[in-house]
């Protein structure tokens, strides 16, 4: 069935209209069903692609750039885990966007847990790594 998501340019929200069929979406005025507004910006929706996990981390196993990857290099480190949050396809939390994101620029591993030191609190573990700088230990 056919979902559009909009933008109303006059409530400033996001709203999905549906459409039983793609004719009917054609003749519709399309109308924000918070505010009536007609000031509507067509969104493109991100496109999911069905795999299974095992096809999800065969594609990470077999890329060529973990071979060639420089673990004293955040750069490097940050693209590759930028694309492993892509390919688990989950929703992680914002602190992995935010090393992530000071990985790319750059900065090291462990200048990045030394400004985040809530990251690397756990329970009972005085020594913990923050858990999104674990996953690239593990590499």
């Amino acid at each position: 069935m056919p979902y559009y998501d909009y933008r109303c340019n006059d409530c400033h929200r996001k709203v999905t209209l549906f459409y039983k069929t793609y004719a009917a979406y054609d003749a519709a005025a399309h109308t924000c069903p918070r505010c009536g507004g007609a000031n509507l910006t067509r969104l493109i929706s991100r496109v999911a692609i069905a795999r299974s996990e095992e096809a999800r981390f065969s594609a990470l196993e077999e890329d060529a750039a973990l071979a060639d990857l420089d673990e004293n290099d955040p750069v490097a480190l940050g693209r590759l885990m930028r694309k492993m949050s892509r390919e688990v396809g989950e929703e992680l939390p914002d602190e992995f966007d935010e090393v992530v994101g000071r990985l790319e620029s750059g900065e090291s591993p462990e200048d990045i847990e030394a400004s985040m030191p809530d990251l690397s609190a756990m329970p009972g573990d005085g020594d913990a790594v923050p858990p999104a700088l674990a996953d690239a230990a593990d590499l």
